[in-house]
């Protein structure tokens, strides 16, 4: 019996070491996990906005401040100290409220050629209420840019006219003195800044010349460009319908002919003559009217 005890006793001590183990080795497992996690996820500090920065607006320590954030996905360009933000420094681009601060949104002064690529170029046409889409062209929009102009060549008119696109898929920098996209509200345009390249921007300081600019507003994930055609007044239909056959169309039918009438005034001043007479007669006239006298024979 006590033998048997010693044998069951042996057991549940060798049962409590393997359960002891197995314990501490899936509790170091996990806490090894949760270090390398840990490390993985190192937080830093970096400065963020604590309120919509607009186009210019200067940044300082009261509307920056620091916030944690994962080592692992730091921006590029990430400003980690906020002592720097003492109003020198404004926002060249809206920065929302939480985002971080980034040294490509700042700039010492706001002025638009610091969002100028290198090798682009801002050029500036006018536009109005309908060449600029009812005034809801935005900073940040993608248009096309088409000219109206009179067709060139010997034989046209002041009267034809073609529509060409001359610029596609063109980014709008600024909308007259406003560079921000948060305003999407319409307003009057007078003139919008456009980001081309440098033979863009010649092909729009010439069509400005030229001809009448006009916008179209396109979708910004809409990246395909060419196979546009140029458009002229044939295309809008009606050409074949001349002035002389819509007056004809619509001109009342004449009125048929009538015989002319003559009055009875008219008709009896005409000389009535007698019925002939069969023997010797002559034909006095006195004024208008006539008589026909006989002429008695001679023996």
């Amino acid at each position: 019996m006590d033998r048997r005890n010693l044998i069951i006793a042996g057991v549940a001590v060798l049962l409590g070491v393997i359960a002891v183990y197995l314990t501490n080795s899936y509790f170091s497992g996990v806490e090894e996990e949760q270090a390398r996690i840990a490390e993985e996820q190192k937080l830093v500090q970096v400065a963020v906005a604590t309120q919509d920065l607009g186009f210019g607006t200067p940044l300082t320590q009261d509307n920056t401040r620091l916030v944690n954030w994962p080592a692992q996905s730091v921006p590029t360009g990430a400003i980690t100290d906020i002592n720097r933000f003492a109003g020198t420094e404004v926002a060249i681009r809206p920065i929302a409220a939480g985002e971080p601060i980034l040294t490509s949104r700042i700039s010492e002064r706001a002025v638009l050629s610091e969002n100028i690529p290198q090798n682009m170029r801002a050029v500036t046409v006018p536009v109005d209420d309908f060449t600029g889409v009812a005034g809801f062209v935005t900073p940040g929009d993608a248009v096309d840019v088409m000219l109206t102009r009179n067709i060139p060549g010997d034989g046209a008119s002041n009267d034809d006219k073609m529509t060409t696109v001359v610029l596609e898929n063109t980014q709008v920098l600024a909308i007259d003195r406003r560079a921000s996209e948060t305003d999407t509200e319409a307003q009057e345009l007078k003139m919008a800044t456009l980001l081309v390249d440098p033979y863009g921007a010649q092909k729009l300081a010439l069509s400005a010349q030229v001809g009448k600019l006009s916008l179209a507003l396109r979708n910004v994930e809409d990246q395909q460009v060419g196979g546009t055609q140029t458009v002229t007044r044939n295309d809008l239909g009606g050409r074949g319908l001349r002035i002389s056959d819509r007056s004809a169309r619509s001109a009342p039918a004449p009125a048929p002919s009538r015989v002319a009438y003559r009055p009875a005034a008219a008709a009896a001043s005409v000389p009535s003559l007698a019925p002939a007479y069969r023997g010797p007669s002559m034909l006095i006239y006195r004024g208008t009217e006539g008589e026909r006298q006989e002429v008695a024979r001679g023996n």
